[in-house]
């Protein structure tokens, strides 16, 4: 570990991104953690206070990086469709980058039943879909956007294509990579769904 470039903390946190990516969410214990992160339980426990409260350090950095993308893709001046292609590019970009923080998404269910976090990641993925469907409606509204789907139905297709690929990737090698996989799909559907003049 370099001290030098990351905090302990940070890089417990990282450690245990990594072992849930690995090994699932059963896997993080504070002895796994530990043997990952090459640090002491007893430190472990003295910067967290409990694997509880490392979990939630998780989500928090999940969601961190979710408020930045949101910031930046309604801050544009662009259309409602580059919008929206703007927001899965920038999801893909981190996740074909980070590969090993899509475990979150992939543990949603498990999350969404722990106490620790069940407010955390719920707001997370609500925020997530209303900026969604805030794009897609003011894509309605100024028609650009295609009266074929309901908002909620667009939203839940572009989501669950994105959570898909995700999935996918765990168990199927593919050719292309996420994100050049994501946003050809997403032009596609966009180009569907857009208003031609």
């Amino acid at each position: 570990m370099e001290e030098n470039n990351i905090s302990q903390k940070d890089y417990v946190i990282v450690s245990a991104i990594e072992l849930i990516s690995d090994s699932g969410l059963s896997a993080l214990s504070m002895r796994n953690l530990s043997y990952r992160s090459n640090i002491s339980e007893a430190m472990i426990y003295k910067l967290f206070g409990g694997i509880g409260e490392v979990l939630v350090a998780v989500v928090e950095t999940f969601v961190k990086f979710d408020k930045s993308i949101r910031q930046t893709v309604l801050s544009k001046d662009t259309s409602s469709i580059s919008k929206i292609k703007d927001f899965f590019n920038a999801y893909a970009t981190y996740y074909e980058n980070y590969k090993e923080i899509t475990a979150v998404i992939l543990n949603y269910e498990e999350l969404l039943h722990n106490a620790d976090t069940r407010e955390l990641i719920t707001n997370c993925i609500q925020d997530r879909d209303e900026v969604l469907r805030q794009l897609i409606k003011e894509g309605l509204e100024k028609n650009e956007i295609k009266d074929i789907f309901t908002t909620e139905e667009l939203s839940d297709i572009l989501i669950s294509v994105m959570n898909g690929m995700i999935l996918s990737r765990r168990v199927i090698q593919h050719e292309k990579s996420l994100k050049a996989e994501m946003l050809e799909t997403v032009e596609k559907l966009m180009k569907l769904i857009a208003v031609v003049p």
